[in-house]
């Protein structure tokens, strides 16, 4: 049993590691490098990576708590059974690949609890060349802003206010601000609230699992901050290799919030905006292809994800579920590092 300690401390940092052997091990580093101010412990759950990330964060972090799983339970289910073995007051949820600055964990949890009137909070996020990565957090996304998105009115009027709301209008991520969605890269709560919440919901494998609780949470009046002074790096997109998968389970995963929180006709029109989104992208490079040799691969690719689009169609009426039933953390035994 790989563990730091029985008491109850201030922090429970947790980390879902697949196939991101070195990321990982260098996030771990950079973390106990960058908190000092802070009683905490780590907890890794490994999804089945098939690259040694088990062994190789078993052998450098013996002080963290490994757990090394034979399968791969996604994101969110990950999540909720790191967390209900968590002793801290606090959750800090963490990618493997990012890396912790300037004592960025030791900041966000100071401001944590410099707010108790908001609930969940986030951070600031660089690219691995220091540029703002503005993904740390995001708008709501409407109808109307899937429909931007799908037929690229985002992309041509990137940070515009009425084409590209969900970036919130451009702004840098460098003042103290309300957000709707706090990415789950960086993000902290406190344990009982996130019990109160039934943490992530495990219908969503990967992607839009904090959206879903962001929305939870401000249904019951609870508010998502941004402290700009915590930063870190975050390189993204780490454990998905191949671009067509990574794609459709963001697609899926958006029709699964659009139905579980918006009602059965928008979720049905925000469902075929993400057909329009993979068909304008396949007709676009497959022009492109003509006078760019280069586009080719990625019309492959997205005619690859259009013919693979019932994947996510979801149907509003019937996959709607209002229950916290199935958002209750499973059990999860510690024997020998192994679930």
């Amino acid at each position: 049993m790989i563990c730091q300690q029985n008491t109850a401390t201030d922090l429970s940092i947790v980390i879902i590691s697949f196939n991101t052997n070195q990321m990982t091990c260098a996030s771990l580093r950079s973390l106990f490098k960058e908190t000092q101010q802070l009683s905490f412990e780590v907890i890794v759950v490994d999804n089945a990576s098939t690259d040694g990330s088990a062994e190789a964060i078993a052998q450098e972090f013996p002080q963290i708590r490994l757990f090394a799983s034979d399968e791969n339970h996604g994101f969110a289910a990950a999540n909720n059974m790191a967390v209900s073995q968590a002793r801290g007051r606090w959750i800090l949820l963490l990618n493997p690949d990012t890396l912790v600055l300037d004592a960025a964990i030791d900041k966000l949890v100071a401001f944590g609890k410099e707010h108790s009137e908001a609930t969940i909070f986030g951070g600031r996020t660089r690219f691995a060349n220091g540029e703002l990565n503005p993904s740390s957090c995001w708008g709501r996304p409407t109808p109307w802003s899937a429909f931007c998105i799908s037929i690229g009115l985002a992309t041509i009027f990137k940070d515009s206010r009425l084409f590209d709301p969900e970036a919130i209008g451009g702004w840098a991520r460098d003042s103290v601000r309300e957000v709707d969605i706090v990415t789950g890269c960086f993000f902290l709560i406190r344990k009982n609230d996130w019990d109160s919440l039934n943490g992530f919901d495990p219908k969503f494998f990967m992607y839009a699992e904090e959206a879903d609780l962001c929305f939870r949470a401000k249904k019951h009046g609870m508010k998502c901050l941004i402290c700009p002074d915590a930063e870190i790096v975050h390189y993204g997109g780490a454990s998905e290799k191949v671009f067509a998968d990574q794609i459709i389970r963001l697609f899926r995963a958006k029709a699964q919030l659009f139905v579980q929180h918006w009602n059965p006709w928008a979720a049905r029109f925000g469902i075929y905006t993400l057909d329009l989104w993979a068909l304008s992208r396949m007709l676009g490079f497959g022009v492109i292809r003509f006078f760019k040799s280069s586009a080719v691969e990625s019309y492959q690719c997205w005619c690859d994800i259009w013919q693979r689009r019932t994947e996510w169609h979801i149907n509003p009426a019937s996959d709607r579920d209002s229950s916290l039933e199935n958002r209750v953390p499973k059990p999860c035994s510690e024997t020998g590092g192994i679930i």
